[in-house]
């Protein structure tokens, strides 16, 4: 591996530790892969529950028991009871007698288990056949042979019905669509046959396209019609775009890789016309909306194309409209709009500014387009915290707010349009930590609100086929998941089961992560985090500490993910090293008050490193055990870029950083990133914009530290030349650091991922542990 890994220096790599030495042995790294999810994962029985419903009152599911087998449960939601699904003596000594081989009632495997709907008999697959089995009279019929492996029944879950956003293949299941030579293509799914929608596409100029500069695929972007006659897309212009570059390496003639990547500030960025695209093989007809061209945006990421389809639409159950909504250039002012797909005619309902930028949802668009009652739900953080709004669609006036109070809605699970009612997940409501996400109710008129998930916790919930019962698995970040039943109408629990970890205690003394409190820089503001400590933890020794970071501002360096994980990442296989690493959820970032979200508005270079410096400071007050006198940092793109801030910016606290794939300048960047959190870049009277201070290179002459950069030289998403700013700057300004560049690696390291990983670990122990690695050891052996 080593001679497909391209090492650049400065100066020589791994400089000797001015810490006293530390040692670190071949044990150690191995005791530290021990701590990774492929090797941890496999130690917890029952981290999740999956309800297969059999039909609008009850469902079976599986737990693993201790011997290591399947036992078999099924629930009738109704009366709020749970028994075993069958008797599993019984039903091993009839397979046992028909199979010929012994088969025990604690190992019972039954693959594709399948109840009837009066729940009297079952079919399963065992040992290549499929059989019929009936509790009742312990009857069991042997079936056809059938192939092994298939998976069993699957469960329900709730989320938006409808139309919204992409779908591959027609609601009917009859058609699929395809970009072919820049214009949109159908495929019947029966007969294979293919015929073109569009003809006049061309290179650069093509209809759903899909290319945001950092991110650029095949894919067609398309809405289909809920009739699968109509297709709402755009005709993407970027042919003024600027282009971006990068070059393979190889024997011969290198390979040049050249697509549309806009940057903040360009004079021409990519231009959607909207389009609606009428599904016939003989005359398709393309009408097109009677609007200007769009700005290449959404309204809640940088990219049209959320959820791998059409972001910000919505038809009407009958095809008649279509609502969508336009963004400006800075996200800074959003259209919400109606559309004729006969005529192209476009309708203005309402416009939502916002003095930054506007969002339409947390956990993508919450926004609902509801014409059969001649209204819209609408998202809004214009109280300070995310709530939605019930609209008169004709009049675009808002008739009431629905939501209201110290807490933001995460996003809408389920609308129930007859009795006019929302579930929706929500954050703040928790005592414990605001990311922990709950499950509510409320009616359209603002009343009744409910709190169906009461536990303290993290819930991810499924709703049942009725929308009548909750599957609740609920967990904290050193809390192992629950799982239970609530009826949602009269708040009846019945517990399902828990998650085991006790083989990780008994075979890796495991220990959950410490979640934390502190105060952000401002000593006011809570802000919240994790801390990784080694299993074998003496609190009268002294440890060095790593921050991880992700910055954001989109997500942070634990975002939403507040959930149960024995381990995250290789933050405790870092620690298990002699080191206690920190996750600092800083502000600046989503799912908390609009002005938490916007602290860092027009200045992304801050990073939230005011926060990670205060909150260590706090951790080790009260951890003594932690030596502030050695703090490392390290993440990825944003973390990046954070990484190498963090090490200009603050020399004296942070001693080692590790920064890779970092958007180093957002002049760098793709265009929708910088512009949507930074604001459109002006030009000042010296010839700086508003950028240029916030970029890495401007303070690379401020290194003290050991510094690491890393970046694939086929990075598509953040380009290589962020990196190399700060090379050059760093060059240019004396300083030593260390360089490895992967040529034919894209943003995620890919196949390098394990060396990068073991890298980190040795360029810390080395430079905060003052200690050798033992260049032995291998990730994987």
């Amino acid at each position: 591996m080593m001679k497909r890994i391209l090492f650049l220096l400065t100066g020589a790599m791994f400089f000797g530790s001015v810490y006293a030495t530390d040692s670190v042995t071949v044990r150690d790294y191995q005791r530290a892969q021990e701590f990774l999810l492929t090797n941890v994962g496999r130690m917890v029985k029952n981290p999740s529950l999956f309800a297969n419903w059999v039909n609008d009152q009850n469902f079976w599911y599986t737990q693993t028991n201790a011997a290591g087998g399947t036992d078999y449960f099924l629930v009738n939601a109704g009366k709020n009871s749970k028994t075993a699904a069958f008797n599993a003596d019984k039903l091993a000594a009839a397979l046992s007698a028909q199979s010929g081989k012994q088969v025990a009632a604690s190992g019972l495997n039954l693959g594709q288990l399948t109840f009837a709907k009066d729940l009297k008999t079952f079919t399963f697959n065992y040992e290549g056949f499929s059989w019929t089995y009936n509790p009742k009279s312990n009857r069991l019929t042997k079936g056809e042979a059938v192939q092994s492996g298939q998976r069993t029944g699957r469960g329900t879950f709730g989320g938006f019905g409808g139309f919204r956003g992409f779908q591959p293949t027609s609601p009917d299941g009859s058609k699929t669509v395809f970009i072919k030579d820049d214009n949109l293509w159908i495929k019947e799914v029966s007969s294979g046959k293919t015929y073109a929608l569009t003809t006049d596409g061309v290179k650069d100029y093509g209809y759903a396209t899909d290319n945001a500069g950092w991110k650029h695929s095949n894919n067609a972007i398309v809405s289909w019609s809920p009739d699968s006659k109509m297709l709402f897309t755009f005709k993407q212009d970027q042919r003024l775009v600027g282009d971006m570059y990068l070059v393979t390496t190889n024997v011969g003639h290198p390979k040049l890789e050249s697509w549309k990547y806009p940057l903040p500030g360009d004079e021409h960025v990519a231009m959607i016309e909207r389009v609606v695209i009428h599904v016939d093989e003989q005359n398709p007809r393309i009408v097109k909306l009677k609007i200007d061209p769009d700005y290449h945006r959404a309204t809640t990421g940088d990219d049209i194309s959320g959820r791998g389809g059409l972001s910000d639409v919505a038809w009407s159950a009958d095809g008649s409209s279509i609502a969508f909504v336009s963004s400006s250039r800075d996200h800074k002012v959003a259209k919400f709009r109606v559309a004729n797909p006969q005529t192209g005619d476009v309708r203005e309902v309402f416009t939502e500014t916002s003095p930054t930028q506007f969002e339409s949802g947390q956990m993508g668009e919450s926004w609902q387009y509801l014409p059969e009652t001649n209204e819209v739900i609408w998202y809004s953080e214009r109280d300070n915290y995310g709530h939605l709004y019930l609209y008169d669609l004709s009049t675009g006036k808002v008739k009431n707010q629905i939501t209201k109070g110290a807490y933001v809605v995460a996003d809408v699970v389920k609308t129930d349009k007859e009795n006019r009612k929302f579930y929706f997940n929500a954050f703040g409501l928790d005592p414990v930590n605001p990311y922990y996400r709950h499950f509510c109710t409320i009616n359209f008129d603002g009343t009744g609100f409910r709190d169906l998930t009461p536990e303290e916790g993290d819930h991810r919930i499924s709703l049942s086929p009725s929308g009548e019962y909750i599957i609740n698995t609920y967990s904290q970040p050193h809390i192992p998941p629950v799982f239970n039943l609530r009826n949602i109408k009269n708040n009846s629990v019945l517990e399902l089961g828990r998650a085991d970890v006790s083989e990780l205690k008994e075979k890796l003394n495991w220990k959950p992560v410490t979640p934390f409190k502190v105060k952000a820089a401002d000593g006011v503001t809570d802000i919240y985090g994790l801390m990784f400590t080694p299993t074998n933890l003496d609190p009268n020794k002294k440890y060095p500490v790593v921050d991880y970071i992700y910055p954001g501002p989109q997500a942070g360096s634990i975002g939403a993910n507040w959930t149960f994980s024995p381990v995250r990442g290789d933050h405790q296989a870092l620690a298990e090293l002699g080191f206690v690493v920190v996750m600092i959820e800083g502000t600046c970032n989503p799912y908390r008050t609009k002005d938490f979200h916007d602290r860092c508005y027009g200045n992304m270079g801050e990073n939230t490193l005011p926060d990670q410096v205060a909150g260590i400071k706090q951790l080790a007050e009260r951890y003594p055990y932690l030596d502030i006198s050695r703090v490392g940092i390290w993440g990825h793109s944003g973390g990046g870029f954070a990484t190498a801030s963090a090490m200009f910016k603050y020399p004296d606290f942070f001693k080692v950083g590790i920064s890779e794939s970092g958007n180093h300048d957002n002049r760098n960047y793709e265009d929708d990133w910088g512009e949507r959190y930074i604001g459109l870049l002006t030009k000042n009277a010296d010839g700086t914009d508003n950028y240029t201070m916030q970029a890495n290179q401007m303070h690379a002459e401020n290194l003290k530290g050991k510094l690491l950069l890393a970046h694939g030289l086929m990075d598509d998403n953040v380009p290589p030349y962020n990196t190399f700013l700060v090379v050059k700057a760093l060059q240019d300004a004396n300083k030593d650091f260390d360089l490895i560049v992967f040529p034919d690696s894209r943003h995620g390291f890919g196949k390098y991922s394990n060396y990068m990983m073991r890298t980190r670990w040795d360029y810390f122990v080395k430079h905060l542990k003052g200690a050798d690695h033992p260049k032995e050891f291998k990730i994987g052996r």
